[in-house]
Parts: C-alpha cells; structure tokens; sequence
C-alpha cells in the first residue's frame, strides 16, 4: 500500500453533504467538512429577531430581495463542488440566483451568528470565501463578545459596533438594526 495514501485527507464535495444521514448538518470549504451542533437558544434568539427585522424592512420597503435563515443551502461558485454553506441569515437580491436547492452564487448580506464551534470558521475561512466570492456585506455576529462587525466587500471598508448600538446597513441606505 502507498504510504502517501494513508496520510492523504479526503476531499469532500456537495454529492457528500447530500449523502448525510437526515438531520446531520455540515458545510464544506474547499474540501473539508465541518459537522454543525445544534446551536444554542441565545443563537436562534439572534437568528429570529434579525430575520423578522430584516423581512419587516424588506416587505415594508417593497424591495426585491428575499431572505432566509438556516439552514439553507448556498453554493457560492456555480462551478464549484468543495465549498457549500449554510449561513445563519442570507439576504439575496437577485432572485435568478434562487432555485429549489438554494443560491447558485452570492448572497447580497450574510450574517453568521458566532456559536463557539464557528468561531474560526466565521472570523478567518467564511470572511476569504465570501469577500472572494461576490457577498456585498458580511456581519458577524459575536454573542460572546458582544459585538458585530461589517465587513462591507464593495467600499473595502469594515466597522465593529457593541450590541446595543445602531448599526447602519450597507446593502440599504435607509435602515439600522440594534442587536
């Protein structure tokens, strides 16, 4: 047997995540997968009231776009098969991206609440992939810390504000959520 073999980490790709037992959650990057617990009460409290504030904001301003929380699928580049997500909130305004399956390309606005197991993915592999990908803004959300930052890929810029704090959405020029 090749020894190279042995020490070679299997490459995972959509066809597994499809493959996992009913119930099981997982996201790809590049390759490697990583298994999600179930998040905690404090996590979908945030989750909740965001996507309410959010969807009020998007229905009551007529705008074209959609959101949804996880889990739903998006596959960032339409020709990748190593990388699938399932951010806790995307917002997508262009709605040719969206099928059954989920987003086929970038979401418009992610949000991904920091659970402790997330903590690198969210600050250091999610930020690359979804400032490389085409996401115009980025939050995380860190109940931990107590703080959001925005990362805002199309004006290069990035803020940090404390819960209790208004912070400004880049994606709309006319509308602030207090977390």
């Amino acid at each position: 047997m090749d020894m190279v073999q042995d020490y070679e980490k299997k490459v995972f790709t959509i066809k597994d995540i499809y493959a996992l037992p009913d119930g099981q959650r997982a996201e790809i990057i590049d390759g490697e997968i990583y298994y999600m617990a179930p998040p905690s009460r404090t996590h979908q409290k945030i989750v909740s009231r965001l996507h309410q504030t959010i969807a009020n904001y998007i229905d009551s301003h007529n705008r074209e776009c959609e959101i949804y929380p996880a889990p739903f699928a998006v596959f960032l580049n339409v020709n990748d098969d190593k990388n699938y997500l399932e951010p806790d909130i995307s917002v997508i305004c262009d709605i040719s991206k969206l099928d059954e399956k989920g987003c086929h390309g970038a979401p418009d606005w992610v949000i991904e609440i920091v659970s402790p197991s997330s903590r690198p993915r969210d600050y250091i592999k999610k930020l690359l992939k979804y400032g490389t990908a085409g996401v115009r803004e980025y939050w995380i959300v860190d109940p931990e810390e107590k703080r959001t930052i925005v990362y805002g890929f199309e004006k290069e810029t990035m803020e940090q504000y404390s819960f209790g704090m208004e912070v400004p959405v880049g994606i709309y020029e006319d509308f602030f959520i207090m977390i």
